[in-house]
């Protein structure tokens, strides 16, 4: 059994150019609160727990095969995580729709970059088909979205376009901190099976 890992904290603050290349380093925790409390300091990409995602024995089972699923929105009508089991079977044939719902904190401003803002999916849409679904967007920079989250969401998409026996278990959760409506960042967790 081939066995791939991703486990990363995405920083969305940034007043430097977007990279294709993100600095990586290793925090020794995936709390919420510990990383929502983190400063930004140049790197837009950390590595968390080691990049162990630490799913247990029935958070990796396939007896029940390919799922999504989306959590409510918190009190401040914010995304909160986004969880599935990743399979050939749930990624779409038809072409993304224009996205309509404006998640919490969305506002946009142009820069010599392009926006600034991106609606992001927690799953993206490539691996789940899931598009307006207030529960899987949020407000994210552009660099975030695209190459940080999209660079992870490409490989887990060439990995299950590989055989329809390939399996990937993936959570995505929002980082806030405390009140504030835009995330700071993004935890993703993945493991093939």
């Amino acid at each position: 059994d081939k066995r791939e890992e991703v486990s990363s904290l995405k920083a969305t603050l940034d007043n430097s150019k977007p990279s294709t290349e993100a600095s990586k380093t290793t925090a020794g925790t995936t709390d919420a609160n510990t990383l929502a409390n983190l400063d930004y300091t140049g790197q837009q990409e950390i590595t968390v727990n080691n990049n162990d995602p630490a799913f247990s024995k029935n958070d990796l089972s396939t007896a029940k095969g390919a799922w999504a699923t989306y959590s409510d929105l918190d009190s401040l009508n914010r995304v909160t995580d986004a969880n599935a089991l990743l399979n050939r079977s749930l990624m779409p044939s038809a072409k993304r729709e224009p996205l309509t719902w404006n998640p919490t904190g969305w506002h946009n401003k142009k820069t010599a970059h392009g926006w600034l803002y991106n609606r992001s999916h927690l799953i993206g849409y490539q691996l789940t088909g899931e598009n307006n679904n207030p529960k899987n967007l949020m407000t994210g920079t552009q660099t975030l979205n695209s190459p940080l989250m999209l660079a992870h969401e490409m490989d887990i998409a060439y990995y299950l376009k590989q055989s329809s026996d390939h399996y990937v278990r993936y959570e995505v959760k929002p980082i806030f901190r405390g009140n504030e409506l835009v995330a700071r960042g993004v935890q993703m967790r993945a493991q093939s099976i």
